[in-house]
């Protein structure tokens, strides 16, 4: 009898158009053969759920990272500048996005993240590709006036306007900078530190130069790529990591956050960690501040997203950065659920709003999973000189409430 399963034993086809008895025809082979098929697309099944799995999680990531710093940056810029004993005595009670009345924007921190994210959209992991498009928008955004340019920063963006290139525009600081827009870059490379170390790097020696800016940056990206991942790291092992991603001349750095892990092994809190670096008046611009702060927090895994924010908004200082920072971190681990709604919907910012942010990490997300670069999300530049004139404003007059009691 004919096989109806295969055409023919001399050139090996496998034809599907028997019926179930014709199989047997076919004795071993055609059973090895269709069973294969068969496990074939079992595996497919699985890669494909596995992928969309990672797709889901890298999207939560860089959607939690954005609103993270944002969120961050709009409830610490009420208290910036303030020391700790005068926000205590000016703010007793809950904080919040509270900048206008009971409403919120956001300052340079999360612009910075927004921008990174749009750059790494063009980039899709070439590095030049990266640093080309994120000077450029540098660039612009210096042009908008902004309210809060960081001196290095500012610096370098007008480097960049008299012609040098992004290669050569840093300028030797150490400051907060690099640092804030690390998060973003840690969440969208969480699975593949060496990618996400050279964006870090070139996103940092664009502004800033000292070895210090980058040693922190990377830091901060490692957290958030260990919070976007959903791994509970013990505070030793993060250590490890980052000796392992940081170069030999890295030795100062490592022993200040190998000091931070030693205070949290002590039952250190915060407060007792900021004073025993003498930072009891404030978080400085100092990224060798700012950084062991922030990680102190977050290797302790505070109970909430807000809890967390209160407690390094309260030490005081650069506190819009500090938040905005460790709300990256934080938010790489979150679903947008998880945020407090009582700060989302008082988040309110044009045109970089809260659906144009989720649409920005979104395409981010696609960018990731495919591998081909997509145009940076289109934003509505010709109004940013107008909003941010509105923004300094209502930053001079929350100033002037400033000047009254309480002291």
């Amino acid at each position: 009898m004919r096989c109806g399963v295969c055409h023919s034993r001399e050139n090996g086809n496998l034809l599907f158009e028997g019926s179930y008895q014709d199989y047997q025809f076919c004795g071993n082979n055609a059973w090895k053969r269709v069973s294969n098929w068969f496990l074939f697309n079992i595996l497919l099944c699985i890669i494909l759920l596995s992928s969309e799995h990672m797709t889901i999680n890298n999207q939560k990531a860089i959607r939690g990272a954005l609103l993270g710093t944002a969120l961050g940056d709009a409830v610490g810029l009420v208290t910036e500048g303030l020391s700790r004993r005068r926000l205590a005595r000016l703010y007793p009670g809950p904080l919040g996005p509270a900048l206008w009345f009971r409403f919120g924007m956001m300052s340079d921190d999360g612009e910075h993240a927004c921008m990174t994210a749009q750059a790494l959209i063009v980039a899709s992991g070439d590095t030049q590709r990266f640093i080309h498009s994120l000077a450029w928008r540098l660039r612009f955004w210096l042009l908008g006036f902004p309210a809060g340019v960081g001196l290095a920063t500012g610096r370098a963006i007008l480097k960049l306007w008299i012609g040098f290139s992004p290669h050569k525009s840093g300028v030797f600081s150490a400051g907060n900078g690099p640092a804030m827009r690390a998060p973003i870059i840690g969440a969208a490379w969480s699975d593949h530190l060496a990618t996400m170390k050279k964006m870090v790097v070139a996103s940092t020696r664009l502004t800033h130069t000292d070895p210090k800016a980058e040693w922190g940056a990377l830091a901060v990206a490692l957290a958030a790529a260990f919070s976007a991942r959903g791994e509970r790291v013990t505070p030793q092992q993060f250590v490890q990591e980052l000796t392992s991603l940081l170069d030999k001349s890295a030795v100062e750095f490592v022993s200040l956050i190998e000091q931070t892990v030693a205070s949290l092994l002590k039952g250190e809190t915060a407060f007792q960690f900021a004073d025993n670096l003498g930072l009891s008046t404030g978080i400085g611009g100092y990224v060798f501040h700012t950084v062991p702060i922030v990680l102190h927090i977050w290797m302790r895994s505070p109970a909430s997203f807000e809890d967390a924010l209160n407690e390094v908004i309260r030490l005081g200082g650069d506190t819009d950065t500090t938040a905005a920072i460790l709300g990256g971190i934080l938010g790489a681990g979150m679903d947008l659920e998880e945020f407090p709604k009582h700060w989302v919907l008082r988040l309110v910012d044009w045109p970089r709003s809260r659906h144009w942010m989720i649409s920005l990490a979104d395409r981010l997300a696609r960018v990731h999973q495919t591998g081909i670069p997509m145009n940076a999300l289109p934003l509505f530049w010709p109004l940013l000189p107008l909003r941010n004139l509105v923004f300094l404003t209502v930053v001079l007059l929350h100033g002037v409430r400033r000047l009254f009691p309480p002291w």
